[in-house]
């Protein structure tokens, strides 16, 4: 009877414990500072979450650019390099997290022969745009 009744406690505790136990969480990235070592600070005004995914072809070049607010990007497929002129050039990889140069003047190329994706993540605002192109 005894070890009836201690599986029917384990059964009945098992689901509560299950219920109360948040699932892993594997940190791709936690930084205070960009790739190029540069301070964080999120921009004036209404906060502004933005998601996208960012498809760029082989070969394809995002023109020189910033972006105004933090961006983390995480490398879904293929690869790509940025050239982020006097602070050097960084290729990442699929599987790789970073926080994007912040009000810094870059490119990115996809040298692989295949597509990359990128997913973009951008803590802005309503008064600031993401991303800035230089003409």
């Amino acid at each position: 009877m005894k070890p009836l009744m201690l599986s029917a406690l384990i059964l009945a505790a098992t689901p509560a414990t299950a219920r109360d136990t948040y699932p892993p969480v594997d940190v791709l990235v936690k930084t205070e500072t960009s790739v190029i070592g540069q301070p964080l600070e999120y921009p004036e005004g209404t906060p502004q979450i933005t998601m996208a995914i960012v498809t760029m072809q082989p070969g394809q070049q995002t023109g020189l650019h910033q972006h105004d607010v933090p961006l983390a990007a995480y490398i879904l497929e293929g690869e790509i390099t940025v050239d982020y002129g006097a602070d050097g050039t960084k290729t990442y990889k699929e599987g790789d997290a970073f926080v994007e140069a912040f009000r810094s003047p870059h490119n990115g190329m996809n040298p692989g022969p295949g597509i990359a994706r990128i997913l973009a993540v951008f803590a802005g605002s309503d008064s600031v745009p993401n991303t800035v192109s230089d003409k």
